[in-house]
């Protein structure tokens, strides 16, 4: 293996993505703002490529060089690997260039050397580090900590290759040779007492497109927990009445994250012990109606240029923001059958089932209905007229998900509510989260002659690139 191998991500130098993946790439750039970013280093998509080679050697100069890493990662936190008492833990979590959220495997609290018992928060600490082994490798936990990452990285770089991170790719068009890096980073804890938490900031709202920060934390919670839809968040507003400081500091670095980046920030943050830790910054997850309005809002206020905002917006935007939404006075007289968060705009119609139909029955529409959706379920996901879960928030997996496959969803109507509404037709508003008995008449949503999207036609025209953007006919001031 050459230096390419590994690195830091102290942000001393720029790291190609290609080479890091995205989310070390976040890490690094985080770093080198000065943000708060837990220390951490990365095995490149070298060692992918290589990884029937000197990874699943533990004696090859590889794993001498990761220990080196470790024993970095000992001296900026003034904890051990190994410790048995307040040892240095860490976090495997895979990195692939193109962002693929929640297709491949994340491995938490890898050093935990002996089962605790009497400490509620190690005991925590342990339960979940046993939990995810067993789910995600299939296997006991080791109790020596050094086997534990072994194994931790040599199934996030399997994940790589697993039905559902495969399926992913195919349907987003991503290439199977891209591979993924794996980032070991010192674990920080928002299940440590009542001043942690961990959750997610969008810079701006990527449901509605309103200019308004957008999020949820979970006290007192670890960010599987937000993102599997287990359990359900809460407001950012109510983390700024908990713990005002780091509220206040997250605030600021959505900012600087957005100024930076130039686009709307999806972060993920945890707060231990009152301390406010990033864990990764990434271009977030837009409805079409979002991505227009912010590609509008960001040009205008000076962030990106006009021809910026031409290229963010495509024709597949703007079809899905004039689709048709409820008749209200049609809806007001329809029984609404349960109501959650809205997390993917738009009106889905179809037979509510928890389980997806044959891949050849493509005439029946269907509405896929589930306490949480996994990874697994995407395929599902994406033959669905609407998905809808009775847990998680509008940061959990379903809600980012359907957003990015465009699909109409409503997360968190609460606990079995989904069965009830097993074998119904039904119809799903994605604008306001209720799910209405039988077929609710539509009506236009809006018109070409809306105020942003004039606005982006102007541009087209100023630019001289009516001929290619926008293939429909919107309407510019003459």
């Amino acid at each position: 293996m050459t230096a390419l191998d590994i690195c830091a991500l102290d942000g001393d130098i720029d790291l190609d993505p290609h080479l890091v993946g995205g989310k070390a790439a976040s890490l690094n750039r985080m770093a080198a703002l000065g943000l708060p970013v837990p220390p951490a280093f990365v095995l490149t998509t070298t060692v992918w490529r290589n990884r029937h080679g000197e990874i699943t050697d533990p004696a090859s100069q590889l794993w001498s060089r990761i220990g080196e890493h470790i024993r970095a990662l000992e001296h900026r936190t003034g904890r051990r690997f190994g410790a048995v008492t307040d040892p240095l833990l860490v976090s495997v979590r895979s990195g692939a260039r193109t962002s693929m959220p929640g297709m491949m495997d994340t491995i938490l609290n890898v050093g935990l050397a002996h089962r605790p018992a009497g400490d509620s928060f190690i005991v925590d600490v342990r339960r979940r580090l046993d939990e995810q082994f067993e789910r995600v490798l299939g296997s006991r936990t080791p109790d020596e900590p050094w086997h534990q990452l072994r194994a931790a990285v040599l199934g996030v770089l399997a994940s790589w290759d697993t039905p559902r991170a495969r399926a992913y790719r195919a349907l987003h068009g991503i290439s199977d040779d891209e591979g993924t890096a794996v980032v070991v980073q010192a674990m920080v804890f928002g299940n440590r007492d009542r001043l942690s938490g961990t959750g997610v900031l969008f810079t701006r709202d990527p449901h509605t497109g309103t200019d308004t920060v957008y999020g949820e934390w979970l006290p007192q919670g670890q960010g599987e927990d937000v993102v599997s839809g287990r359990m359900n968040a809460r407001p950012l507003t109510e983390l700024a009445e908990a713990i005002p400081t780091a509220h206040r500091q997250l605030i600021t670095a959505g900012a600087l994250l957005e100024q930076t980046q130039r686009d709307v920030q999806d972060i993920e943050f945890t707060i231990d012990a009152g301390r406010l830790w990033l864990l990764q910054t990434r271009t977030a997850t837009q409805s079409a109606e979002a991505r227009i309005r912010h590609a509008v809002r960001m040009a205008e206020e000076g962030v990106i240029e006009p021809a910026d905002a031409l290229d963010r917006v495509t024709d597949a935007d703007i079809e899905t923001f004039l689709r048709p939404r409820l008749d209200p006075t049609v809806a007001r007289t329809a029984t609404v059958l349960a109501h959650g968060l809205p997390a993917g705009p738009g009106i889905g119609v179809g037979t509510v089932s928890a389980e997806e139909p044959p891949t050849d029955d493509t005439a029946t529409a269907f509405v896929l209905a589930r306490p949480t959706t996994a990874p697994e379920d995407v395929p599902a996901m994406s033959r669905a007229a609407a998905v809808v879960t009775d847990h998680g928030g509008v940061t959990s997996h379903a809600a980012v998900i359907c957003r990015d496959l465009g699909v109409v969803c409503v997360v968190g109507c609460g606990s079995d509510a989904t069965d009830g509404l097993l074998g119904r037709i039904v119809t799903v508003d994605g604008y306001d989260g209720r799910i209405y008995d039988g077929i609710v008449a539509v009506t236009a949503p809006g018109t070409p002659e809306d105020p942003d999207l004039v606005t982006l036609a102007r541009w087209a025209t100023q630019s001289g690139s009516t001929d290619t953007w926008p293939q429909l006919h919107l309407s510019v001031p003459r």
